[in-house]
């Protein structure tokens, strides 16, 4: 069972939690938090994967629980689902850009809405849950979902991929974002013109009569053969790129044609296309043309020191040179911001950890024992310094970064024993 903080005071919106978590039996627990304080104590020191807030409570600033969680680096990855009233619509535009939404909820339609977002995180529970062990453990990432033609879906899907690849430190923030629109845009396209077969020309006078196009796709879903079409989306990650594709149940469309005449001037929509177009280079189409592909290469970026450590040594390397050695005294802590490092112990190298680890050296530092093995850098690399009392003085400012490295050293140990355990 997941546990996860549910942000709020109101105790209709907190039953109705209630109700819809039980209908996925034990996956989701919500706890409950009423003020401030508590919610910010409860991320710190449990590092919930997902949360829940209630934006709209008078009881709780939600905005300044989000401001205080996106000021630490390391709280980053809990993905933020939003409750909010129409009057407070405009609190949603004043959240940082590093805020992890999965999706924003108007109070009027929580209780539909909120179901349909478990049950793709359900669905998908392996690219929010086990963040810390999925590519060690898995090598790999599949995952595929079909989804019914309610664009809401589209924007929720397309904000819990794009931020779990910028919270797992493969892709930039820029990147985040030109991800969530293309994954957004080609699944609305397939909702639109594939499955629901609106045409350009039609979508076109709509917008122009009605202004929006959900009543229509409502209206051509009525047909019980158009309703019943469905929208498959299928992810690949692994550790150098992630694969994307969107198929549609439609008839298809001369994407040759699309793509000779991309820069055509464009009325009320077709700018998600052209952005699309430009923001990703290697759209690839089926011949039919109800399927589009894609993949976006990760290019590992340095990463976020934590602010309270931005006082502390910062130490370039170049290929080969040694860290420290077996049998050095332990007064440092090393945190990599970029780079690969050996682990050698008597001349062998035994493990080789990234920034992806954290942490060099924090066994012997906590133990107060020397050095047990060397450390050499493979190809450049960047690391902070930690004094033994820098990182004393930051558990005592921030008491919760004790937890956080004692699970760090847990993930540690559980790996090191999957690997005995696979050689003997």
């Amino acid at each position: 069972m997941r546990r996860f903080p549910v942000v709020s005071s109101d105790s209709e919106l907190n039953d109705r939690v209630s109700r819809i978590c039980s209908r996925f039996g034990d996956a989701f627990e919500p706890v409950f938090l009423t003020n401030l304080d508590d919610a910010l104590e409860y991320i710190r020191y449990e590092l919930p994967e997902l949360q829940l807030v209630n934006f709209s409570d008078p009881a709780v600033n939600g905005l300044e629980l989000i401001q205080a969680v996106t000021e630490d680096p390391w709280l980053h990855y809990g993905g933020v689902i939003g409750v909010y009233a129409r009057a407070d619509a405009r609190k949603i535009e004043e959240l940082p850009r590093e805020t992890n939404v999965i999706t924003m909820i108007r109070r009027g339609e929580f209780v539909e809405t909120f179901f349909r977002v478990l049950y793709l995180l359900f669905r998908n529970r392996q690219i929010l849950f086990q963040r810390d062990i999925q590519l060690d453990f898995l090598g790999t990432i599949h995952g595929s979902f079909e989804m019914d033609n309610d664009p809401y879906n589209a924007r929720t899907y397309a904000s819990l991929i794009s931020n779990f690849l910028f919270n797992s430190n493969y892709i930039d923030i820029e990147m985040r974002d030109r991800l969530h629109v293309a994954l957004f845009e080609l699944i609305i396209n397939a909702i639109e013109h594939g499955n629901c077969g609106i045409t350009y020309e039609e979508k076109n006078a709509y917008l122009h009569k009605h202004g929006d196009i959900l009543p229509l796709i409502r209206e051509k879903c009525l047909d019980p053969e158009v309703g019943a079409k469905r929208v498959a989306v299928s992810y690949t990650i692994k550790a150098e790129s992630s694969r994307f594709e969107i198929q549609d149940e439609g008839q298809g469309f001369d994407w040759r044609s699309r793509v000779q005449n991309s820069d055509v001037n464009l009325d009320l929509h077709g700018h998600g296309i052209r952005m699309t177009n430009h923001y990703i280079q290697n759209l690839t189409y089926n011949e039919k043309g109800n399927s589009v592909a894609f993949e976006v290469p990760h290019v590992k970026r340095a990463n976020a020191t934590p602010g309270i450590f931005s006082d502390q040594e910062v130490v370039n390397f170049e290929d080969g040179q040694v860290v420290f050695k077996e049998g050095d005294a332990s007064n440092d802590l090393f945190y990599i911001i970029n780079g690969a490092f050996d682990i050698e112990i008597a001349g062998q190298k035994v493990a080789t950890l990234t920034p992806d680890d954290i942490f060099l050296g924090e066994m012997s530092f906590l133990l107060g024992n020397r050095r047990s093995a060397s450390v050499v850098t493979r190809g450049s690399g960047r690391i902070v310094r930690i004094t033994k009392n820098a990182f004393v003085a930051a558990i005592q400012r921030q008491p919760h970064y004790g937890i956080f490295l004692a699970r760090l050293l847990a993930q540690r140990l559980s790996r090191l024993n999957r690997q005995v355990s696979t050689s003997v």
